[in-house]
Order: C-alpha cells, then structure tokens, then sequence
C-alpha cells in the first residue's frame, strides 16, 4: 500500500485528469454530440496517462533538486527507486498510446509529440528560458488538438483557435511566472527571461503574449464562424486579459507577478469557457 501510494503521488493525479479532460474539451468545442463517444472516452485515457509520464520522468530528472529542496517526494526519499520511477513511466506512456492506437494513427503520432515533449522540457527543456516556457504551453494546447483529431475535425477552426490562444496565454504566464520565481530559477542555474532580460523586459514579453492571446481569442469572430454567444464572453475575456497586461507593465515586482499570474489563470479559465459554449453554440 505504501509503495502504491508513493507511485499515485509520482503521477500528480489532478494535474493528469485535467490533462484528460483537456482533450474532452477538445471534443466539446467541435462536436458536443460526442462528448460521451468512445473515442472521447479513449481521448480522455490517453492525455491521463501520457500526462503522468510527464510527471514521473520529470521527478527523475529533478531527483537532485528534490534532494535538497523536496526530500520528502517519492523518489529521493527512497519510496520509489530510480529504475521502479523509470519503469513505471514506461509503462504509463505505454498504456496512453495503447489507448491512443484505438482511435488513429494521427492520434498516436500527436500522443508520441506530447510524450517527446515532456521528455525533452525535463532533460533539458526548464532551463532553457522562453523555450522551456512555450514547452509548458505546448503541453496546454495539443490535449484540444487531440481531442479535435480524435473525432475527425481536427481541422476545425474553433479547435486550432482554442490551441494558439491558450498556447499564447500560457507562454505570458510563464513568462510572468519566471519574475516571481527568479531567486530559485537562480539557484537551479536556469536561464529564464527574469534573470537573463531583467523583470521589467519579461514584463513587456509578457504582456505581448497575452495581447497575441487576445487576438487569437477574435480570429473565431473574424472569419465569422461564431455568433453572439462566442462575441460576447470573448469580448469580456479579452478585457480582462487587457487588465492583466496593464497591471504587469506597471507593477512587475514579485508579488505584482505572483497575482498576475493567479489572474492570468482565471482568464485562461473564462476564455475556455467562451471557446466552449461559442463552439457549441454558433449563433
């Protein structure tokens, strides 16, 4: 039971369900009717158990760090070995393109891109400044696209809309969260656009990503796919995100970022909503 519990903990299982029902969501703003389909269901198995792949190869590629800082995680603390974390990672990833291969080959394909990905942003990827950070919101964004894929419409508008906009919100919000986490990043050697440009320039970059996010947000209404529904909770999306770039610019100070980066959760939260019913409801 102890050694159950500690591989649990290994996989995050929060962070992974919400991996899983990213890809639902995916389904929801292109088809609501197959929400409740097989290929949602295997959607929502595939983001789960590559998402806690990403979690456990990341604690092994961290076990220095958690040494000093988290001795009490599963891996340093000698709960879990390292070759039990491996194998136990293996076959998580193993089991999500299991479930991958049931819905199609693009689905694999995409499944074996969001594993690479985490591989690539624990061995090397965190340390590496914007580059890590537009790894994290990689990782937001290709659960919708797989979702898309997984019913046939993954070239949906809607559904490649919803992934650059919540690709471009979640690098501002790294980028943001790289102010607040500067004299740890410090003490990890890594390379984040708060140590290497200064706060008030990873400010500036910042807020150009959320301001990208917001444009992306209106491609929907531009190419004149959605109606009012989408209008109006984008709209009041949009102007929140507009509020979060004001306060960064002026206040780009730890805590400044610390509540940027809540707030800039919150509307990554209301523009999934818009997507969602704007999707859903097109008129």
């Amino acid at each position: 039971m102890a050694k159950a519990s500690a591989l649990i903990s290994l996989i995050r299982p929060v962070n992974s369900v919400m991996i899983g029902f990213a890809v639902v969501v995916g389904v929801a703003v292109v088809s609501p009717s197959k929400i409740l389909s097989l290929e949602s269901m295997l959607g929502f198995f595939t983001g789960f158990f590559v998402s806690s792949y990403s979690m456990v190869i990341n604690d092994v590629f961290d076990i220095k760090t958690d040494m000093i800082n988290s001795p009490d995680r599963p891996i340093p603390s000698g709960a879990v070995s390292l070759t039990q974390a491996n194998t136990f990672a293996a076959l998580l990833l193993l089991i999500g393109f299991a479930s991958a291969s049931f819905i199609s080959l693009s689905n694999i394909a995409i499944a074996a891109f969001f594993g690479l990905l985490a591989w690539g942003y624990s061995s090397w990827g965190k340390k590496k400044g914007l580059a890590g950070n537009m790894m994290v919101a990689a990782s937001m964004a290709v659960p919708y696209i797989f979702g898309g894929v997984a019913i046939g419409k993954g070239d949906d508008v809607m559904l490649w809309s919803l992934a650059l906009t919540s690709f471009l919100a979640g690098t501002g919000r790294e980028v943001v969260k790289t102010i607040s986490d500067v004299e740890g990043d410090r003490a990890r050697e890594v390379e984040s656009l708060a140590i290497s440009k200064g706060e008030k320039t990873a400010s500036k970059i910042g807020a150009l990503f959320f301001l990208a996010a917001v444009s992306a947000s209106l491609l929907p209404l531009m190419l004149g796919i959605v109606g009012i529904v989408y209008a109006v909770l984008v709209l009041v999306t949009d102007v929140f995100f507009i509020y979060v770039v004001a306060k960064i610019v002026r206040d780009y100070t730890v805590s400044g970022a610390i509540n940027v980066k809540k707030l800039a959760l919150g509307g990554m939260m209301l523009g999934l909503l818009a997507f969602l019913f704007g999707g859903a409801l097109r008129f």
